[in-house]
């Protein structure tokens, strides 16, 4: 679980949107995540994933999209999407593009990534 927290909220400062309504968003799908893992203890390896995805769907209720796409620069601003949207190993993917862009956690590796609110 606290993995799992981690490599959100540094996505979350990569972005710039690590304000506290939007680590409040995290704090939540953790809490409900943690029942979730223990009434199925081998989706654990699952959180990470599942936990972008609740954090994806709470800022687009409240901001907007998140992550804005950065392979894109034509056509109308989209978010990155998780892969796999169950499993293990996830990663932000373009289904625009069709391209892998960094692994849950890691889009601070990449040279530019936006700021700013969703």
């Amino acid at each position: 679980m606290h993995a799992a927290r981690a490599l959100i909220l540094a996505d979350l400062a990569a972005g710039g949107v690590a304000e506290a309504d939007v680590v409040s968003l995290v704090e939540e799908s953790v809490t409900q995540r943690r029942w979730w893992v223990e009434q199925w203890p081998e989706g654990a390896a699952y959180v990470a994933g599942l936990v972008a995805q609740d954090v994806q769907d709470g800022l687009l209720e409240r901001y907007g999209r998140w992550p804005v796409c950065p392979v894109c620069r034509t056509g109308d601003p989209h978010a990155l999407d998780v892969d796999p949207p169950l499993g293990a190993d996830p990663h932000w993917v373009c289904a625009e593009a069709g391209v892998q862009v960094a692994a849950v956690g890691s889009l601070g590796a990449l040279p530019g990534f936006g700021t700013g609110r969703p």
